[in-house]
């Protein structure tokens, strides 16, 4: 049975007429004629009686004709599905992203794709750090990433979407809160709250990085899962932190944020995706993101040695 015969059959049930239906088919009556016979012939039932003034369809026709409508609005909704896809206005895209300092960056992103290309389904991936994203990107298993530069993995590429500075995290009634700057190495000493080690987050290896910078390793003395449980510790007494600008908004009683003194250690923020991806869907999306997360005017920030980010 052929797709054509169905729609011929689709065409005569609704005209009732051989030659408008070949008309509306753009082929001529007995080509049409001969499709219907050969299709009544391989079902074995009469679909339509006709004659010299009428056609009409039969118990077997009617019956046959809402499948027949079933399987032919399927097929262009298929047929539909697979161009939209393949002009990236379908279809799926992984996105890995760390809770707090993705809050504003994130909804930017979702709701501008929502907005332009309301078929294509995001699939968000939590307390993803930055590591970790860029290494699932690496592998595949995720489109997107939310990632912090450097970045030197073969195959990825990424895009600068912002720039935030190293912050200290104190407790309220700490002595060092009372300044307006705080020096790196007056927190020699001090206990601080951080996450795991060997986490994947780049904000960790930020801090032990400028720690040792300052001469001294950081005694990390309660580890959490993410800034928002790290800075409850912090407001509780627990100890200090270094975390990341755009995690400021997190304000709680006995909590404060103060800028570290000297030359700001700055970290960039990207999105990576793999070169190689054929997603047209991913496309789409990182065509959306050029406006809704732009690129911050300026060259872009190379870190020191010392002071810098860590390789992620």
């Amino acid at each position: 049975m052929e797709l054509r015969h169905l729609e011929g059959f689709l065409a005569v049930a609704e005209e009732l007429h051989f030659g408008r239906a070949a008309r509306r088919l753009r082929m001529a009556q007995p080509p049409l004629s001969q499709q219907i016979r050969r299709l009544e012939r391989e079902l074995g039932v009469q679909l339509f009686e006709r004659n010299t003034r009428s056609v009409r369809l039969t118990g077997a026709g009617e019956s046959f004709l809402e499948p027949v409508r079933a399987v032919l609005d399927a097929l262009d909704t298929a047929v539909r599905a697979a161009r939209a896809a393949g002009r990236g206005e379908y279809g799926r895209v992984g996105i890995g992203f760390a809770g707090a300092s993705s809050h504003e960056t994130l909804p930017l992103l979702t709701r501008a794709v929502r907005a332009a290309h309301p078929a294509i389904e995001l699939v968000m991936t939590g307390q993803t750090y930055a590591n970790v994203a860029l290494d699932r990107v690496a592998d595949g298993s995720l489109d997107l990433g939310f990632v912090r530069l450097p970045v030197n993995r073969p195959g990825v590429e990424v895009r600068v979407i912002g720039e935030e500075e190293l912050v200290c995290a104190l407790p309220s009634d700490h002595p060092l809160a009372a300044r307006e700057e705080v020096p790196l190495d007056a927190l020699a000493g001090e206990p601080f709250v951080s996450f795991p080690a060997n986490s994947g987050s780049t904000v960790r290896d930020a801090m032990v990085e400028a720690c040792e910078s300052a001469g001294f390793d950081p005694r990390v003395v309660q580890e959490a899962p993410d800034s928002y449980t790290i800075m409850a510790l912090v407001a509780a007494g627990v100890g200090v932190t270094l975390t990341v600008t755009s995690v400021q908004h997190i304000q709680q009683n006995g909590l404060v944020y103060r800028p570290l003194a000297g030359p700001p250690i700055r970290r960039q923020a990207a999105l990576a995706w793999r070169t190689d991806n054929p997603s047209a869907a991913l496309r789409s999306v990182l065509a959306v993101a050029e406006t809704a997360l732009p690129t911050p005017p300026g060259p872009v920030t190379r870190p020191g040695p010392r002071r810098g980010t860590p390789a992620d």
